[in-house]
């Protein structure tokens, strides 16, 4: 069974499984499911990683809001255009500009969202890091380009400050994508590639980055990265003349929307459990959270984005942008629970791809 389309957030359908702490209690059997698993912080234990900590800060992660023109049936964010309150503030981004320039190990500043490019502050935020001479990746759904006058000039925008784009396409077909993202997303995306194209991003030698995100369609795990980038870039190539640079393959965490879809469809006990049997410890090494630090829009500390998500902050003194202490966030335990399954499952998980 497929993963459908929302029309609306699980916040807004008044859906159990808004309380995060809900969300908890089903990942630990004791709520709406009755399916226990082995502990993921004991399948730690027995590869001689726990605790498990941070290494040191590279990669200052930001979840600039949770607005968005879609409303995606995988979002862990619970992202859509109903979530309006939910976007960062000036002052606060201008507490993670003073913790971005003051953290010398901080080489790549990563904006997602919802759509980061809907906040009223992107553009700024983006040129200021832009300046201090950091990467800037931004996780753009593609969509928000041609959504509205107003953003037919992000590829313009992007290039001038030479973003690295990471992009949203579930796959090569409209009606996978349309399925999981919405109807006339495909068509959409295709649009907003071409424009992206056209100003020189994911064409060789060009030096402007277009990467593109798969995540699997139902209760699977993604199939090997290489294989499906191969796949991506010959259909694209051939159907629509776009060229992009790599694919990262993301696996589906049980969270948010796609908890409420595993659930929905009876599939929770089985995907939990294939991904309690895929566990790989080298992948533990490469996790994210080992060099990440996540940001909410509301200015909270998080490991990873999934934790974000589940509202576990960090094990730290300080747990707000206002509190900030390098020392204390280098040296703290990271927060786990089951769903860290998914980014240890056969070939890893993260922002940037397989890690394995």
């Amino acid at each position: 069974m497929a993963i459908k389309q929302k029309s609306k957030s699980l916040s807004v359908l008044n859906n159990p499984l808004k309380d995060t702490m809900i969300q908890l209690n089903v990942l630990n059997g004791n709520a709406i499911v009755s399916d226990k698993f082995d502990s993921f912080s004991e399948k730690l234990v027995t590869h001689g990683y726990q605790p498990l900590r941070s290494i040191r800060i590279e990669i200052f992660q930001l979840n600039i809001g949770k607005l968005c023109n879609q409303t995606c049936a995988h979002c862990h964010v619970d992202a859509g255009p109903d979530k309006k309150v939910e976007n960062m503030n000036k002052a606060d981004l201008e507490l993670c500009l003073e913790v971005i320039k003051s953290v010398e190990s901080i080489h790549t500043v990563d904006i997602t969202g919802g759509a980061p490019e809907m906040n009223p502050h992107f553009r700024w935020f983006v040129s200021e890091c832009s300046a201090l001479g950091k990467k800037v990746i931004n996780r753009c759904n593609l969509t928000i380009i041609v959504a509205n006058k107003k953003y037919h000039d992000l590829p313009i925008f992007f290039k001038e400050k030479n973003v690295h784009l990471v992009s949203s396409l579930p796959y090569f077909s409209k009606s996978r994508t349309d399925s999981q993202r919405g109807d006339g997303v495909f068509e959409d995306s295709i649009k907003a590639l071409e424009m992206l194209n056209m100003v020189g991003y994911g064409k060789e030698g060009s030096g402007y980055i277009l990467d593109l995100v798969y995540n699997p369609s139902g209760a699977f795990l993604p199939a090997a990265q290489e294989t499906l980038q191969a796949e991506f870039k010959r259909q694209l190539k051939r159907k629509y003349d776009i060229v992009f640079n790599s694919l990262f393959c993301i696996t589906n965490l049980p969270i948010s929307r796609f908890l409420d879809y595993l659930i929905e469809s009876g599939n929770y006990g089985e995907y939990m459990q294939k991904l309690v049997d895929s566990f790989n410890p080298m992948t533990v090494d490469g996790l994210m959270c080992r060099n990440t630090i996540s940001v909410s829009w509301d200015g909270y500390l998080y490991d990873c984005d999934f934790n974000q998500m589940l509202d576990l902050k960090v094990a730290a003194n300080g747990k707000h942008l206002s509190e900030f202490s390098l020392k204390d966030l280098n040296e703290r335990e990271i927060v786990l629970n089951q769903h860290c399954y998914g980014c240890t499952a056969g070939a890893g998980s993260s922002c940037g791809g397989e890690i394995a």
